[in-house]
């Protein structure tokens, strides 16, 4: 029978049903600047003389170990493959991202990486005033140009087995969730994860509670930008004081509020990771991280930008998921021996429904 995934209703529980090659939708993807050059090692793939692939960051920076550093290790990657320099400028807030672009364009950049659904509007901009300049919009689908290529994930999908993994896993049968901005970006990893709470709800006749995220009326809880580390503190201990044991930060370095929050509780709390294998990304408080909600940027990335040098750029969009392993639940790690043995098997069952379609799920920030 197919199943959809839709509405969470007040009572979780009657919801009825609720690493990484690339190919998806599309044909597959095969501060102050920094100059960084191609490694040595390695033989470089033949390309034209001048490619120059670049990467604007949003304001989280590229030292979040998450969503920027991801970007940053696909051009460099790429940079590396190819026998390229690549350049790097970081932006320290919003009014930065049109003139960092501009920068980009105006050092020769032949490919743009634009991080982040918060740059389109600059991206736009660029790309129609630079029909030569080929730009990677990462997180957003809204420019419709020659261009311009989207890479956008479905981490809803993995964000559901990682709901699921922390209603199971939860003492106290609170989970939460909080986000830096309310952008489809980041309510799609929320969505993702409230459904799959709302599952093991229904198949375990549970009541695991959700803070942070109403599926329903698509509100919860934000810091208000991807930097304020004291106020995701302020949110995770709020989140404490209720009895939520695990949390699922949603914003690139804020999470490091809550890793503050967890230690200063001392009393066994344990975080989710978005993006990358946070236990592998940050691994100083690799204990803490009971799974993360992963995504293969750095490929999706490398690939098209080589596409780009190879000459066969294009501007059908890509979508990374679970079909195609762009996105993907991390392991346990150091929580392998304290999860509930079942609980591999039937994440394993509820991957396989998702990519054989048998459950879909229904969130309005999908891409």
């Amino acid at each position: 029978m197919h199943q959809t995934t839709r509405r969470l209703t007040a009572g979780a529980a009657t919801l009825a049903a609720v690493s990484l090659l690339l190919a998806g939708c599309a044909s597959a993807p095969a501060s102050s600047n920094t100059t960084g050059p191609a490694s040595a090692g390695g033989t470089a793939l033949p390309v034209s003389n001048g490619f120059k692939p670049c990467i604007v960051s949003d304001s989280g920076g590229f030292d979040d170990k998450s969503f920027n550093s991801l970007g940053l290790q696909g051009v460099t990657d790429a940079a590396t493959a190819l026998g390229v320099d690549y350049v790097k400028v970081q932006s320290e807030g919003e009014s930065d991202y049109q003139p960092n672009m501009d920068s980009l364009v105006a050092q020769g950049c032949t490919t743009i990486v634009a991080t982040g659904y918060l740059l389109a509007d600059a991206t736009k901009a660029a790309a129609t005033a630079n029909p030569g300049v080929n730009f990677l919009m990462i997180d957003d689908t809204s420019i419709s140009l020659p261009n311009v290529k989207s890479i956008v994930f479905d981490t809803s999908q993995s964000g559901y087995l990682v709901g699921y993994a922390a209603a199971s896993y939860s003492k106290s049968g609170i989970v939460a969730t909080y986000g830096g901005a309310q952008i489809p970006p980041v309510t799609l990893y929320m969505d993702g994860f409230a459904l799959g709470v709302a599952k093991y709800n229904a198949d375990k006749s549970a009541d695991v509670k959700l803070l942070g995220w109403n599926f329903d009326t698509q509100q919860g809880s934000f810091t208000g930008n991807f930097t304020d580390t004291n106020a995701a503190k302020v949110l995770s201990q709020g989140f404490i004081e209720q009895g939520a044991d695990l949390i699922l930060p949603v914003g690139g370095p804020i999470y490091q509020g809550t890793v503050a929050a967890i230690r200063d509780s001392g009393k066994g709390e344990a975080l989710l990771g978005v993006d990358t294998d946070m236990a592998v990304s940050d691994p100083t408080d690799a204990d803490l991280f009971l799974t993360s909600i992963a995504r293969d940027m750095p490929l999706s990335i490398s690939s098209v930008i080589e596409d780009d040098a190879a000459g066969t750029f294009d501007n059908a969009p890509f979508v990374g998921t679970l079909a195609n392993k762009g996105v993907a639940i991390s392991p346990f790690h150091d929580f392998a021996d304290r999860v509930d043995p079942a609980l591999q098997s039937e994440i394993d069952a509820l991957q396989a429904q998702i990519i054989d379609g048998t459950v879909t799920l229904d969130s309005p920030s999908a891409p």
